[in-house]
């Protein structure tokens, strides 16, 4: 979806652009029912900051999304069995909301809809790119027996991805040891738009606020555990498992009355050792892929590639769009947004999940802290927000490409 998003940036801005992206996995048609509303029961998805609003608003896609989507009015931030704690509220902020929960086949749904409006967009799926190859003049790809050549190629095909091997680019991989729980569950009582961030013992929970399934409250769950006890979850009937989630979440967001399909992530930190080279970007997972307690990683993504059309509309038409010093000025000037983000994303899991008593003391009287002062709650939601660092200027999203 950052490929997507990136190639309506650059239509929307130059129409004069030949702009090809390639899916690997096949896409419906444009009657298709498979994104039929309402939206199923087990659907995933995707937490969206208001700095990825902006952007959104920015494509005019904004309506679209928001109709789709649950708000987050409130954020509860708890350490189970201890007494700090904290709540972040959109209103006091200033905010329309602190975020928006939409599935990801509606938000797919959405941009490739948009995509599909744009005659000098070309997409092709199901279609992997083979091979990349370096050229004085761009960069050549190999899509089955078909070659291509562009000015600049953009690598967003997720984590770990192998394409970034083939070219050398080396990632670097934490393991977390740790398996991300994540599925849908039915509330007996309205979510009211809040979302919670509860960390115990075995691992934090995120409880994210959605859309209803006819009439049916329901969020989504993200639980992080041991990767044998979140396969010991999984295996579970209703019966045995939507009591040790509430043990373990509390009576704070109501009763758990059903869960949905449960399935299991592996959890790593991997970051691209190298993200800008001659003619070429790496974006998305492909760049860097988040623990996803914190909810920042799509959004992180978005605000890259807003940053990336920024710096290539400073040099419209002076220097072509691989140009590797052009590149290289959007690596910099997103370097600080990434490493916040990523020590955030890393820090945040780490430090709650420690047991020994100068951390759980420090953490409680920090959300404490938070908890009665308002300038720091600000900073935090701002940050959270994705709207620390400057964000792109309104209308310049524009680029130049020569790909075919």
């Amino acid at each position: 979806m950052v490929g997507l998003s990136l190639a309506l940036l650059l239509a929307r801005a130059c129409p004069e652009l030949s702009i090809l992206v390639l899916e690997a996995h096949p896409l419906p048609g444009t009657d298709s029912g498979e994104f039929a509303f309402p939206p199923s029961f087990d659907a995933r998805s995707t937490a969206l900051s208001p700095s990825s609003r902006a952007l959104f608003e920015q494509l005019s896609l904004w309506p679209s999304l928001e109709a789709a989507a649950a708000a987050i009015e409130t954020i509860q931030v708890s350490d189970r069995g201890r007494p700090g704690a904290t709540r972040l509220h959109a209103a006091e902020e200033g905010f329309p909301a602190l975020g928006y929960v939409i599935e990801n086949r509606c938000l797919g749904h959405i941009l490739l809809q948009a995509v599909r409006e744009y005659p000098n967009i070309r997409l092709l799926a199901p279609a992997r790119v083979d091979h990349l190859r370096p050229g004085a003049r761009g960069m050549g790809l190999v899509v089955g027996e078909d070659c291509c050549r562009a000015s600049l190629a953009v690598i967003a095909d997720g984590a770990r991805s192998p394409l970034l091997s083939r070219l050398g680019i080396e990632t670097e991989v934490t393991d977390y040891g740790q398996t991300a729980l994540i599925a849908n569950v039915a509330l007996a009582r309205p979510h009211d738009g809040i979302a919670y961030e509860r960390f115990t013992e075995r691992g934090p929970m995120a409880l994210l606020p959605l859309p209803p399934v006819d009439t049916q409250s329901r969020a989504a769950l993200v639980w992080t555990l041991p990767p044998e006890e979140a396969a010991r979850l999984q295996g579970l009937p209703d019966q045995d498992f939507l009591p040790i989630l509430s043990e373990h979440f509390g009576a704070r967001a109501g009763q758990f009355q059903r869960s949905g399909e449960r399935v299991l992530y592996p959890l790593a930190l991997a970051v691209a050792r190298e993200q800008v080279r001659h003619h070429l970007v790496v974006a998305g997972n492909a760049a860097h892929f988040l623990h996803p307690v914190a909810g920042q990683g799509f959004n992180l993504a978005l605000r890259d590639i807003a940053v990336l059309a920024e710096v290539l509309i400073s040099e419209h038409g002076r220097r072509g769009l691989g140009d590797l010093s052009l590149l290289e000025r959007y690596q910099a000037r997103q370097r600080g947004d990434q490493r916040r983000t990523i020590l955030f994303s890393d820090a945040l899991p780490r430090i709650f999940a420690a047991r020994d008593w100068p951390t759980v003391a420090a953490r409680n009287a920090g959300l404490i802290a938070m908890d009665l002062l308002p300038g720091l709650r600000g900073e935090f939601a701002r940050f959270g927000a994705g709207l620390v660092t400057p964000g792109p200027r309104p209308n310049t999203f524009v680029s130049d490409s020569e790909g075919r």
